[in-house]
């Protein structure tokens, strides 16, 4: 379906919106933290992923704010590193005070290089190898348990008595599914991830007759949800199994954390943006009635919000190579897509655009934007209302700093693009481009017969 407005210049009114908070319009192109975004596309090249810092502050205060207005006990963030993560990134959650939620020897080391502490690492996973919890071992302060097995490996390393050895989460499964993609359900009954409130149970009476450090528990539904509605129903469960460790094994849980999976709009059409205010008041009263119910202290309530922090400061800039008709569809094909971005064909996720240069021009009628890979369904965006665009020409895609790089491949050889990081002015690379010798050096030729 097209969102194509006949009227001069109300498009850009209504996609704006989906743009970091640092972006505005000079002499009518685009720019983002006081930076061309033509000027950065001609000297760096595309396709060019930018970071806004201010809307990854803001997004931060936001909920900071809304926890310290709402809840009131003890509160903190963590920011998923499976949303996108790389050094500076993780330099910038240590700078903020942030715990990054890792997934594996590579996430960890990440952390590690942007000088994170071992309290602000926090190591997830269902099937975590020996090397990532070697690693936990030697870099995390709290480490998710994932299932029974997971918890007695862990069981006997920790009697071998490591020093530090990191505090322990059970990670539930709530038995719920929330309404979003069913590839973003997370904690439904059939869910590969967690355990049963019976498994997490037991679970914690192998903790107590081990000594281990449990301290909380974690769950989480799902990601890209519209509000926090089914995370505020799950946290009952989770209040339930908390007061039901107390009464097995004595140990009172002291942090709970109910996940994120707050969205973001990804296409005008999905405006307004996912109250996060809302969300929060919605979550910490749950909180206080369910430990008030359940005679619980308030424990420290622990948000882990990815996508809704750094999706909307992201913004994947494309050059345009050619311009075609095919029957009644204009095609723009871009220098990127599929490789870079497998969210539209993954989960049909809608996406919108802007040109770079003279973003209020007449526009012409949709256009369906599609990637260089030989893929049908390598579509960025479909019937998109834009103005006549020309090869050569740039458009920018609001909206992208979430679960794109992060899952980014080589596919047909395709190389990873560079990154920027943008600031009051300033354009700093934190990612180079990968380049066709790069993925050279992991080759091996076959031994001569």
């Amino acid at each position: 379906m097209s969102d194509f407005l006949p009227e001069r210049g109300s498009l850009l009114d209504r996609r704006l919106p989906l743009f970091p908070d640092s972006t505005t319009l000079e002499r009518g192109d685009l720019a983002i933290a006081g930076c061309s975004l033509e000027d950065l596309a001609r000297q760096y090249g595309t396709p060019l992923y930018l970071y806004d810092r201010l809307t990854l502050d803001s997004a931060v205060e936001a909920y900071r704010g809304a926890l310290g207005r709402y809840y009131p006990g003890e509160s903190s963030l963590t920011y998923a590193g499976k949303a996108y993560l790389c050094t500076a990134l993780a330099q910038w959650a240590g700078q903020l005070g942030l715990v990054v939620d890792c997934t594996g020897a590579g996430e960890m080391k990440m952390a590690a290089a942007g000088g994170l502490r071992r309290e602000q690492i926090l190591v997830h996973g269902v099937n975590k190898s020996p090397e990532d919890v070697q690693m936990a071992l030697e870099h995390a302060g709290t480490l998710v348990v994932d299932h029974l097995d997971e918890l007695q490996t862990l069981t006997n390393l920790y009697r071998a008595k490591p020093e530090p050895f990191p505090e322990l989460w059970l990670r539930l499964r709530p038995g719920a599914a929330p309404d979003t993609h069913s590839y973003l359900q997370t904690g439904q009954e059939v869910s590969k991830f967690g355990m049963h409130a019976v498994e997490a149970l037991k679970a914690a009476e192998i903790c107590q007759q081990n000594d281990l450090p449990l301290t909380g528990l974690h769950f989480h539904l799902g990601s890209q949800m519209r509000d926090a509605t089914p995370i505020a129903a799950a946290l009952e469960t989770a209040l339930s199994l908390m007061a039901a460790i107390r009464d097995a094994t004595g140990i009172v849980l002291n942090e709970i954390c109910p996940g994120g999976g707050l969205g973001v709009a990804y296409h005008n059409n999905d405006l307004p943006q996912p109250d996060i205010d809302a969300a929060v008041r919605m979550l910490a009263a749950k909180m206080e009635a369910g430990c008030q119910q359940h005679r619980l202290p308030l424990p420290r309530l622990v948000l882990e919000p990815g996508r809704s922090i750094v999706a909307r400061a992201g913004v994947c800039l494309y050059r345009v190579g050619a311009v075609k008709q095919a029957g009644e569809r204009r095609w723009l094909i871009l220098d990127g897509g599929l490789a870079d971005n497998p969210r539209p064909a993954l989960y049909k996720a809608r996406y919108s655009c802007l040109p770079v240069k003279d973003v209020e021009r007449t526009l012409s009628g949709a256009a369906w934007l599609g990637g260089p890979y030989c893929e049908s369904g390598d579509v960025l965006i479909e019937a998109i209302a834009l103005p006549d665009i020309q090869p050569g020409e740039v458009l920018a895609v609001p909206v992208s700093g979430a679960y794109q790089l992060s899952m980014a491949s080589n596919y047909n050889g395709a190389c990873r693009p560079a990154v920027l990081w943008l600031d009051d002015g300033t354009a700093c690379l934190i990612q180079e481009r990968e380049l066709p010798e790069h993925l050279l050096r992991r080759d091996r030729r076959l031994l001569s017969p």
